[in-house]
């Protein structure tokens, strides 16, 4: 053991490493499915993935310099509230720009494409909702509602800014991760009760009753997806489309995959097969099994960061890597859960897979706090078994 003991030595290999692991099969699988589209349209075949390389080397310094950080600055709640304004401000300032599919978010930078920071707000909310309820232990157990009113009430302002792109998907995530996150700060578990017969409820009126009361306050493009993700079929070239070949990019991969390179639905019928089908992608290109081992890859990162939530003594260490856990998680099932028409497709990226900047950059800072925490974990664990050896 080095006499003296930095922090680098405290890193956490079983997540840096699977990181790696998915960020390079990451920029494999975003050359290939952009690079046809590229070639059809007299495009450097490779511009895409280059822009994913530049912000992948951006994620890595962002790793870097959230590790080296004090634990202590990040529990600062004045320092998340300064990142929570600047979000804000970026949220609001996507109104200026152009839509990109009909609705708002993106922010155009001239040759570098675009920035879209609802992906920044997610890890912010974590972020805010550890620190702020870390600090408020010994109100909640007996005076929750009264204690998390002000943070809720302040995190509506964001929230809508979402509603009115509109984009529900990031909505619907960061409301799912308030929840968890509100579950996991010590409150009484009979929150954990109604909110699991709510979430049951909310789920068989969504499922059931959607197209005959939502039709009233939900917009048309949202109920057309609620309508086909049972049965595509039922509008083939419409808005099924995409779902349908959805399905045959995972039926033509079969167990050992096309190869790399070679997938029939990127080519002009999956439109979005480089970001919402990015993993169908995978499937088809490389096989069932090494798309499984993606996803154990991946699990196996997610579980590494969520036992360190679990078994941390420290509130904020805990609630920061069960938020961090639970973004991967809802992110992964709703993207899954779309091309498999488990739920109604949602624009949701893959975590590392899809192509997108602001996506790519948002999990990395997740992969940088866990990183910090673990070191603290482990720097604690240190300390105590020195004091007990004395």
């Amino acid at each position: 053991m080095p006499n003296k003991i930095k922090k680098r030595h405290f890193i956490d290999w079983g997540i840096l490493i699977p990181y790696l692991f998915l960020s390079i099969i990451g920029l494999m699988m975003v050359y290939s499915t952009t690079s046809y589209v590229l070639l059809e349209n007299g495009q450097y075949p490779g511009r895409q993935a280059i822009f994913q390389l530049v912000f992948w080397l951006i994620s890595l310094f962002l790793i870097f310099f959230i590790y080296k950080l004090k634990t202590n600055v990040l529990k600062n709640v004045k320092v998340t509230f300064v990142a929570l304004l600047i979000v804000c401000f970026f949220l609001f300032l996507a109104f200026a720009f152009s839509p990109v599919n009909g609705a708002y978010g993106w922010i155009q930078i001239p040759g570098m494409g675009t920035i879209q920071p609802a992906e920044f707000f997610k890890v912010v909310a974590i972020w805010v909702f550890a620190a702020a309820l870390a600090k408020r232990q010994s109100q909640i157990q007996y005076h929750f509602m009264y204690s998390v009113k002000g943070l809720l009430l302040t995190m509506l302002v964001p929230i809508s800014a979402l509603l009115f792109y509109p984009d529900f998907g990031n909505a619907a995530i960061i409301v799912l991760l308030s929840i968890v996150m509100l579950l996991a700060s010590g409150v009484n578990y009979i929150y954990t009760l109604y909110t699991g017969l709510i979430g049951i409820l909310g789920s068989i009126l969504a499922i059931f009753g959607v197209n005959t009361i939502g039709k009233y306050f939900i917009p048309d493009y949202v109920l057309s997806r609620f309508a086909v993700f049972r049965n595509p079929f039922i509008d083939e070239y419409g808005d099924g489309h995409q779902m349908i070949h959805g399905y045959y990019a995972l039926f033509n991969g079969g167990l050992f995959g096309r190869g790399l390179g070679n997938s029939i639905q990127k080519k002009g019928f999956l439109q979005f097969a480089h970001t919402d089908y990015a993993f169908a992608i995978v499937v088809e290109e490389l096989g069932l099994i090494v798309a499984i081992l993606v996803l154990g890859v991946l699990f196996y990162m997610i579980t590494r960061i969520l036992l360190i939530g679990i078994r941390s003594k420290d509130p904020f260490n805990s609630i920061m890597c069960i938020g961090i856990g639970a973004l991967f998680l809802i992110s992964i099932f709703i993207n899954l859960g779309g091309i498999t028409g488990i739920i109604p497709l949602s624009g949701i990226t893959f975590p590392f897979i899809s192509q997108g900047g602001s996506s790519l950059m948002m999990f990395s800072v997740c992969v940088g706090f866990a990183l910090n925490i673990s070191a603290d974990e482990k720097k604690k664990a240190m300390l105590e078994k020195q004091e007990a050896g004395k």
